[in-house]
């Protein structure tokens, strides 16, 4: 066999697992289509309107993407890095935008996100903040849940001198729904290590204050 003729071979079989899994989530989505299309039948809604006709496969995709973060594993594998700079003070991404839905009544909830650490060894991008908040945002969740998943993340993979997430959002459950209150804002917030110290969290609250 020649050299040219390897890659070939490696791409085909891999390819094989792809396209398995490919099948498999088509049937997943047809699945939930099968149970959207329920509900409307026992709403009573006329599944031959036009515009009806496919809402429950569009539903199932829209599920699909908002609850990806179920399907990635148990946690989002982010690279870290050596703090060779030996930097010591605070690092913070601010107004970090989010969506997710709620658990109790499978509506969204969204908001924006602040999230600081102060490095010990080790420091990551400052774009995988994003890409750790959405990873546990997208599936059914709790705000304060998401906000300790984030905080509780830093800290286990970096072992930070101290790291605060705080989550301010807006839930449609409250706004559409019971007590119907539109533009209720919730924040959460979760603290670890040194930012339990005033000063620390302070000099937190007021890069958060700054336009």
């Amino acid at each position: 066999m020649s050299r040219d003729q390897t890659p070939a071979i490696v791409d085909k079989e891999a390819a094989e697992p792809a396209a398995e899994n490919g099948d498999n989530n088509q049937e997943q989505l047809e699945r939930i289509a099968s149970h959207v299309r329920a509900i409307l039948v026992e709403l009573g809604l006329d599944l031959t309107d036009h515009n009806l006709q496919e809402t429950d496969m569009r539903v199932a995709k829209m599920y699909d993407e908002m609850f990806h973060g179920l399907k990635e594993g148990t946690e989002p594998q982010v690279t870290t890095f050596p703090n060779e700079e030996g930097y010591s003070h605070m690092v913070m991404e601010r107004d970090i935008p989010f969506y997710s839905m709620c658990c109790h009544h499978l509506v969204p909830f969204y908001g924006r996100a602040h999230i600081a650490y102060i490095p010990a060894d080790r420091i990551i991008g400052l774009s995988k903040f994003a890409r750790i908040l959405e990873f546990y945002a997208k599936r059914p969740q709790l705000q304060e849940r998401l906000t300790e998943q984030v905080v509780g993340y830093l800290e286990e993979n970096l072992h930070p001198l101290g790291a605060m997430v705080v989550i301010e959002a807006r839930h449609l459950c409250v706004e559409m729904r019971g007590v119907k209150k539109p533009g209720a804002l919730t924040v959460t917030s979760a603290i670890r290590g040194v930012f339990h110290q005033r000063p620390v969290r302070e000099e937190f609250l007021d890069l958060l204050r700054r336009s």
